[in-house]
C-alpha cells in the first residue's frame, strides 16, 4: 500500500513528464489543436471608411504566418480580395490580377490605395507557402463604404 506522500509524488512526475511532453511537442513544430483563423481587425464590417486609402489590419489565430520564400511547412501567409470573387480553393492564389493582394513577406497589414467612393467587399485568404488556400478553407470576410 502506498502512502498519501508516495501518491503525491507519483502524480507530481505525472504531470511534469505530460508537461515535457506537450512543451516538446510545441517547440518541435508538431501540430496545434487550435484550427487556423484569420480575422480582419481593421475596417470592421459595416464601417464607413474616409478614402480613398483603405488600410487593412490582419490577424492569424492557429498558423504562423511566415514568408512564403521560406517554404516552411505549418506557415501560412495573407491574401486579400478586394471586390473579387474567391479563385478554386485548390489552385494557387494567381499573382497580377486586379484587386487580389499577396502579402508574401509575412505582412499583417496592407493599404489599398484609390478605392472608388461606394460599398466594398473584403476577402482575406490564409494560403500556404506555395499560394494555395488552406484546406479547410481559412477566410474571413467583411463589407466597409468608402466615402
Amino acid at each position: 500500500m502506498t502512502s498519501g506522500r508516495e501518491r503525491r509524488v507519483a502524480w507530481s512526475l505525472i504531470a511534469f513528464l505530460a508537461l515535457g511532453t506537450c512543451s516538446q511537442a510545441v517547440a518541435q513544430g508538431l501540430p496545434q489543436t487550435t484550427p487556423p483563423k484569420v480575422t480582419i481587425v481593421s475596417p470592421k464590417n459595416g464601417e464607413v471608411v474616409t478614402g480613398p486609402s483603405v488600410h487593412v489590419v490582419l490577424s492569424a489565430q492557429g498558423v504562423e504566418i511566415a514568408p512564403a520564400a521560406e517554404h516552411r511547412a505549418g506557415t501560412a501567409h495573407h491574401h486579400l480580395f478586394l471586390d473579387v470573387n474567391l479563385t478554386p480553393p485548390d489552385s494557387a492564389i494567381p499573382f497580377g490580377v486586379p484587386g487580389i493582394v499577396h502579402l508574401g513577406k509575412g505582412q499583417s497589414e496592407y493599404t489599398f490605395e484609390s478605392v472608388a467612393p461606394g460599398l466594398h467587399r473584403l476577402i482575406a485568404v490564409l494560403a500556404d507557402p506555395s499560394h494555395i488556400p488552406l484546406q479547410p478553407l481559412v477566410v474571413d470576410t467583411i463589407s466597409f463604404t468608402v466615402k
